[in-house]
């Protein structure tokens, strides 16, 4: 089956860690599958080859980049995360912020109740919301 889903390239080893933290603040949220580098293969030994993981119904795919780019992820991309609660969005948005910079800090912008727009400390940024 053919799909389209969201590829973060992660350097310095980071998408193991990343992929546990996502799935452990976000409800409905697991890790898929993770193949890992083995022994003289062109990444890092047990670093992430490919992995899947899934933030509620969206699938994520990730790597460790084993190749030093110039540039990293940008706030033009991010996840919108619709929290169902207003105490989901304060508990996923103060562990995004741990660590991370804020883009628009966590208040009422008129077009929803709260909103947060996070880059965290992986430098993934995030729309979180409630509707």
């Amino acid at each position: 089956m053919k799909s389209v889903m969201p590829f973060l390239m992660f350097q310095d080893g980071q998408a193991e860690q990343a992929m546990n933290y996502y799935t452990s603040i976000i409800e409905d949220s697991s890790i898929i599958n993770i193949v890992r580098y083995g022994e003289n293969e062109v990444g890092d030994e047990g670093t992430v080859m490919n992995a899947i993981f899934k933030l509620k119904d969206q699938e994520v795919m990730c790597i460790d980049s084993n190749i030093a780019h110039q540039f990293n992820f940008t706030p033009s991309f991010s996840f919108y995360l619709n929290c169902d609660t207003e105490e989901e969005l304060r508990v996923v948005y103060e562990k995004l912020v741990d660590g991370g910079t804020e883009l628009m800090p966590l208040g009422d912008y008129g077009f929803s109740q709260q909103f947060a727009w996070i880059n965290d400390r992986f430098g993934v940024s995030w729309q979180i919301n409630l509707p």
